[in-house]
């Protein structure tokens, strides 16, 4: 797994690292050194582990404590280090079986969420995209990363989701910015339907919409797109990988975040006119 800058996965490789040092020490293993000679490793490699530069793998864990004579630990600490592992993925692992099952592997986490917030800074987010618009996203994705063609399929996974919008006790509340509306992802008859879809969306009770429009005075910016499930998760989508964050500080970040973002955007009939500027534009 590559390095990650994000606090939610080094908390993980952290405290791994840590728990690792312990063992040692209780096993009145002295040093570093002396651990690696014993396992038979590169004395750079156990540093390595312990500083948390690189996580070790489950077999290196397991080794670790059979040599410690701490199995009861193992269980414990290979949790953990999945923990690591699953708050990063990158897409070729995510979608390696294609975007279909990329698109159902989420489908629990929307299941339970019942108050969603996203913010997007290029596209319409997937809950309230029409089948043509999707279509023409996935079909970028799939051209793009050279993954095998199952779009149709993974579209109609998507679309399926959308149901979650009618049910009883959910909230959605999204936050564009206005270029989300202008970015020419599919053509103009798509791109009409999905503009128009927008303002059938905005006269639902149980959905919020609201688009920071271009040129507004702002003393802050959007990190990359990010959605918010309750106040249980974030979930980001880098360049080259799906980031999980769960730790409840960071969370917090992401709501203020979000908080500031819909303090600049325009809601109601100002919105709709941004929309309606944007449909006129497709000519």
């Amino acid at each position: 797994m590559p390095a990650s800058p994000y606090s939610s996965v080094q908390q993980a490789r952290k405290s791994v690292a840590e728990r690792l040092v312990e063992i040692r020490k209780d096993a009145g293993i002295p040093t570093s050194r002396a651990m690696a000679e014993r396992l038979g490793w590169y004395e750079s490699k156990v540093s390595r582990v312990v500083n948390g530069v690189t996580p070790p793998s489950e077999a290196d864990v397991r080794a670790w404590c059979v040599e410690c004579s701490a199995e009861d630990e193992i269980p414990e600490l290979i949790a953990l280090l999945r923990t690591a592992e699953g708050a990063y993925i990158e897409w070729r692992r995510m979608e390696r079986a294609g975007l279909r099952a990329a698109q159902e592997q989420v489908l629990p986490l929307y299941e339970r969420t019942e108050h969603f917030r996203a913010y997007s800074p290029n596209l319409v987010p997937g809950l309230i995209q029409v089948r043509t618009y999707t279509a023409a996203v996935l079909r970028a994705t799939q051209l793009r990363r050279g993954l095998v063609d199952d779009v149709e399929e993974a579209v109609q996974v998507r679309m399926d989701r959308q149901h979650l919008l009618h049910e009883p006790g959910k909230t959605f509340v999204f936050v564009l910015e206005e270029t989300v509306l202008r970015n020419r992802v599919a053509d103009n008859e798509a791109m009409g339907d999905q503009l128009g879809h927008l303002l059938q969306m905005m006269a639902r009770p149980n959905i919020s919409l609201g688009i920071i429009p271009l040129g507004v005075p702002r003393d802050r910016y959007g990190p990359e797109g990010f959605r918010l499930h309750d106040a249980s998760q974030a979930s980001i989508e880098l360049v080259g990988a799906y980031l999980t964050v769960t730790q409840r500080r960071e969370i917090a970040l992401y709501e203020q975040a979000f908080t500031d973002l819909s303090a600049l955007a325009v809601h109601g009939s100002a919105a709709r006119k941004l929309i309606a500027a944007a449909v006129d534009a497709l000519g």
